[in-house]
């Protein structure tokens, strides 16, 4: 796949922001506290959506202003959703253009250069990084970005072209296909907007090489919020039989094999992740030492509990199992069942490693479902590490659905 020509891309950048004619949007009395004491989003029952509100184009820049007009900062609106504004900057006469976003880059770049030797890493990690709904992941020469709000959306050609001129990349992904983005009203879409990208890419993480899919893998075609968990669980994996349900692309299954696991066993629904799974244990001269195959997780764990299997490490990280609030029951009763279907599989002494990545999830019910799960398992275990993203994730204080990754390390009786 090829990039867009030049004319294209400068045909869909937006106009130059002049905050002297940004469009105002004013707050109902009392709407400004939340976003005063640091918290990124006003909602839409806290604006006057007045009839001038409700026909701005959704993604658009404005300043915010409070009831007493006094100004409260500069913001991407959007009218017809429930997170009604996205706050750039607290500075009102601040201008949102190339001179901006690439400053915020250039800072969360300087902040992952500290964390990281290697360019392999989530760059920017949306309202963490003083950038409302994007983000962007670094595969060394190779960009994804992914705008899962109607305002990085429309400015998407601005923040292609800064990365170009902060970083040079080869290739630039646009993985435009995530469900936040029909809440703001966005299409989906896949594309490669500079550059070439004729397969999947490498990827360095802790001394081993991957593969990703960028263009039809999960998410941006890797999980960099679990690279440290995936160091901890390999440094136990030594001279351990180690089963990976949801292995994906092996994250978790190939690193525990170079650490030095007997036998790994990556279980997936996914042919195209597992081949992956597979190419990275062969280039990593593990290729013996894993089995990649393709099932159901529920079922397959419930099968080898009853023939009798048992692996030292048993690792299970997947998918979101609540998409939303409404969700959230439905959720935990999978992770509890999950939890014990992961203790049946552990050998005595064994560890497990679960892990969640539904923000609408709280930590202490997470916990409480696993706790759950190992006692209808008939098991006990004590807790060996609670952990959540990498730092390339930071949280936002003001942001808890930022701290959305949850993982347990549960050493079994």
């Amino acid at each position: 796949m090829t990039s867009l020509d030049t004319a294209e891309k400068l045909a869909a950048a937006p106009p130059e922001d002049d905050p002297a004619t940004r469009p105002v949007v004013t707050l109902l009395p009392g709407g400004h506290r939340r976003a005063e004491s640091g918290h990124p989003w006003v909602y839409s029952n806290e604006v006057q959506m007045d009839a001038a509100a409700k026909a701005l184009a959704p993604g658009g820049l404005v300043t915010l202003k409070r009831a007493d007009g006094r100004p409260l900062g500069v913001a991407m609106f959007n009218p017809h959703t429930l997170l009604a504004a996205r706050l750039l900057d607290r500075d009102a006469a601040r201008p949102i253009g190339r001179r901006f976003l690439l400053r915020r880059l250039e800072r969360a770049l300087k902040l992952r250069e500290q964390l990281y030797r290697e360019p392999y890493y989530r760059l920017v990690h949306a309202e963490a990084d003083g950038l409302p709904g994007l983000v962007i992941d670094r595969f060394g020469k190779v960009l994804v970005v992914q705008a899962n709000a109607a305002g990085m959306d429309r400015l998407q050609p601005v923040i292609i072209e800064a990365l170009g001129a902060l970083l040079a990349p080869e290739a630039i992904v646009l993985r435009n296909d995530s469900p936040a983005r029909a809440l703001e009203g966005l299409e989906s879409e896949v594309r490669v907007a500079l550059g070439t990208v004729a397969g999947p890419v490498p990827v360095e993480e802790n001394g081993v090489t991957f593969a990703a899919d960028l263009l039809g893998g999960q998410k941006t075609g890797w999980f960099f919020d679990q690279r440290d968990n995936r160091g901890f669980v390999a440094g136990l994996s030594r001279g351990a039989r180690v089963i990976d349900l949801y292995c994906y692309s092996g994250g978790f299954a190939v690193a525990a094999a170079c650490a030095g696991a007997v036998s790994v066993t990556g279980i997936d629904r996914s042919e195209g992740a597992l081949a992956l799974a597979a190419d990275a244990a062969r280039r990593n001269g593990a290729g013996d030492i894993c089995d990649f195959r393709r099932a159901e997780i529920f079922a397959e764990a419930a099968s080898l509990a009853a023939t009798g299997e048992r692996f030292d490490v048993v690792i299970a990280d997947p998918p979101a199992f609540a998409r939303s609030r409404r969700d959230v029951p439905a959720a935990l009763r999978g992770y509890r069942k999950l939890a014990r279907l992961a203790a049946g599989v552990a050998a005595p002494g064994g560890i497990v490693f679960l892990a969640s990545c539904s923000h609408n999830v709280p930590a202490a019910d997470f916990v409480e479902a696993a706790r759950r799960g190992l006692a209808d398992a008939g098991r006990t275990g004590r807790m060996l590490r609670e952990a959540g993203a990498g730092p390339d994730h930071p949280v936002h204080m003001a942001l808890p659905e930022s701290a959305y990754l949850k993982s347990l390390t549960l050493a079994l009786d």
